[in-house]
């Protein structure tokens, strides 16, 4: 049965995460401004420290760094203010080139970053910016390292900022985001801004990388629950429609698939690898320990309250409702995997406590299965 469920759910994994693809994000802006940083601290691994990825076209100096659903392009070798003509070139070049490619491969978004205490941006970075803009790039201009206190940003980035407005940039929103990356050890100014520049890109991405996007990004866990609601929104819908002529309880194999899938996209969204995320399904449907019973139906026979209606059949209602409870509560459990909250028992996960928080959850969410047992 483990077996079966394993190969089940890796298949599936496969799938989605095939279909969630990836989003491209090209990162601009002078040398020392602060770019990887903001990089690594939105998605939470050193993405834009480690290697230079590879060029996107032959001789190029604008480098892919592929990491999952995650792709950076960045410059080496060539400076904004100084190398803008060659790097327009190049990025015209692979702009027109990729486009003909699948979604995932084309570039979706362009961040250009400059830092907020510097006092100064220059003609040239604005011509780059609105070259971005003809090219069909959606802009976010992002201020780095700005300090705040007493929830003022510094005067001069301030200034800044009302100076880079004026110049009527096309950029989302019009305005620059103020950030600060990553908390100062000395002066103790922690992080902000993060969740509003990934909510922005989020905005101006195209809806076939969203998910993408969601799953690489590791500091808005809400972002994360809303695209997991969409994901369970779907799997309820297709639940209805399979059982919307009753069906025998022990012949709900069509509705596992459905729910396998439903469980396979959270947990991409969440960034869960397959082993943990399969170690983690395996936990919460008790599918371990259901030796002797019909796969198909394993999923449904440990959610609290279907016992009630085995010998008899699954109606729309009762298949919507137990997919819709089943995937609320594997969102808690990813979202707890997702914030390192789950229990563990000797450095590992305690799989028994696991199980008892996926089924405390989904007996909350199923009151009308919950009464037939009355």
């Amino acid at each position: 049965m483990t077996q079966w469920f394993t190969e089940s759910f890796a298949a599936e994994f496969e799938k989605q995460g095939d279909q969630i693809g990836r989003v491209n994000i090209a990162v601009f802006g002078k040398t020392g401004v602060g770019k990887s940083t903001l990089v690594n601290a939105i998605f939470g691994e050193q993405v834009a420290a480690t290697g230079i990825g590879t060029p996107i076209t032959q001789g190029s100096h604008l480098y892919l760094d592929r990491r999952g659903t995650l792709g950076v392009i960045d410059t080496r070798g060539l400076e904004i203010g100084r190398d803008d003509d060659e790097i327009i070139k190049e990025l015209t070049k692979a702009v027109k080139e990729y486009r003909s490619r699948p979604l995932a491969e084309q570039l979706h978004v362009a961040w250009y970053c400059v830092r907020g205490m510097d006092r100064r941006f220059e003609d040239a970075e604005e011509r780059f910016i609105r070259k971005l803009d003809e090219l069909g790039l959606p802009v976010l201009l992002v201020l780095t390292q700005v300090p705040m206190r007493d929830d003022r940003f510094h005067p001069d980035a301030v200034e800044l900022a009302r100076q880079l407005e004026a110049r009527n940039l096309p950029i989302y929103g019009g305005r620059p985001f103020m950030t600060y990356a990553m908390r100062d050890p000395f002066s103790g100014q922690p992080p902000y801004g993060l969740i509003d520049v990934l909510r922005a890109t989020f905005h101006v991405a195209p809806e076939g990388v969203q998910a993408a996007l969601v799953a690489a990004q590791q500091v808005d866990a809400d972002l994360k629950t809303s695209q997991s609601n969409k994901a369970i929104a779907a799997a309820v819908t297709a639940a209805a429609a399979a059982a919307a002529v009753p069906i025998p309880f022990s012949s709900a194999a069509m509705l596992v698939p459905i729910q396998l899938t439903m469980m396979a996209r959270i947990a991409h969204l969440h960034g869960l690898g397959l082993d943990k995320s399969a170690l983690l399904a395996i936990a919460s449907t008790s599918v371990a320990t259901s030796a002797g019973r019909a796969a198909a139906s394993g999923l449904l026979k440990f959610v609290p309250g279907a016992g009630s209606i085995v010998g008899g059949a699954i109606n729309a209602s009762v298949a919507s409702g137990i997919t819709l409870a089943m995937g609320q509560a594997w969102t808690v459990v990813c979202q707890r995997a997702f914030k390192g909250t789950l229990p563990t028992l000797d450095g590992k996960f305690d799989t028994t406590a696991i199980r008892k928080l996926f089924e405390d959850e989904v007996s909350k969410r199923m009151p009308r299965i919950r009464r037939q047992q009355d």
